[in-house]
């Protein structure tokens, strides 16, 4: 084996270490009684901080909320950016580009900023402590990045296919769902990947907009600790808390990698 062949593979390995260490920490952790429960030892290997979590009602609550509003906000905003995207792809109109630039500027805009105004109007139309609530905040930073992905991705296809379709007698809703949509996967994949990392790992709203229910998993995992953490207990949620974006990255890996390649 080659010199430079060993040098890159003992770097892998080290990288490979340095990110996954932290993660079997974790996971051990949430394993291990770090405080005395009922015929359960401290330091012992159980499932009682797990068994805890299903117990409370809070903490397993927290779990279906952030699915629900994250799903939800995925969902939304899918369908909100892909005739976005159509239409700032295949029409040529005035200010458009300044439209489009303005978009992406208000993605990078701090959610802090928009905390107060927020939590006032959702306030009024009582979507305080709702998964509805925060996932359609949410829509707020989410759209305008999935308009910039699928934009791209559909500027990719060629204008004669959608003219060929439109010929063939399919209406531009038919055409967008029964035929582009398959072709632009990758970058739906792409799309949906980053809605959901956004959604799931999100505090501030989760925090401003859930006061006294619906939380969240991130803010339920916040109010864990205390004087006394059990840090188990803490760990055994993140734990939790990493499975469905593992299994986000399983449904959308193919797409995911396609969506990279085709936009490089």
């Amino acid at each position: 084996m080659k010199p430079l062949t060993i040098f890159k593979l003992v770097g892998f390995c080290a990288l490979a270490v340095f990110i996954l260490l932290p993660f079997v920490q974790v996971v051990q952790l949430s394993f291990t009684a770090t405080l005395e429960h009922t015929g359960v030892a401290r330091g012992s290997i159980s499932l009682v901080n797990y068994k805890n979590i299903f117990h409370s009602s809070a903490l397993s609550a927290s779990l279906i909320n952030s699915v629900v509003y994250v799903l939800l906000n995925v969902a939304l905003t899918l369908a909100v950016a892909l005739p976005a995207a159509y239409t700032f792809s295949r029409s040529e109109f005035r200010s458009r580009d300044l439209i489009f630039f303005v978009l992406i500027a208000f993605r990078v805009t701090p959610p802090v900023v928009l905390s107060l105004p927020v939590f006032l109007l959702f306030a009024k139309v009582n979507l305080i402590n709702s998964p509805i609530g925060i996932a359609l905040v949410h829509c707020i930073f989410n759209v305008p990045i999935a308009i910039w992905i699928l934009e791209s991705f559909i500027s990719a296809v060629p204008r004669e296919f959608d003219e060929t379709a439109l010929i063939d007698g399919h209406s531009t809703p038919n055409f967008v769902l029964r035929y582009l949509t398959p072709i632009i996967a990758p970058g739906i994949g792409v799309a949906a990947f980053f809605c959901f990392v956004f959604s799931w790992v999100e505090v501030v709203f989760a925090r401003i907009l859930t006061v006294t229910g619906g939380k969240p998993i991130s803010t339920a995992i916040n109010g864990l600790f205390g004087f006394n953490t059990d840090i188990g207990l803490v760990m055994a949620m993140t734990t939790l808390s990493l499975l469905p974006g593992l299994a986000m990255i399983y449904f959308v890996r193919n797409h995911v990698a396609r969506g990279f390649v085709i936009r490089a």
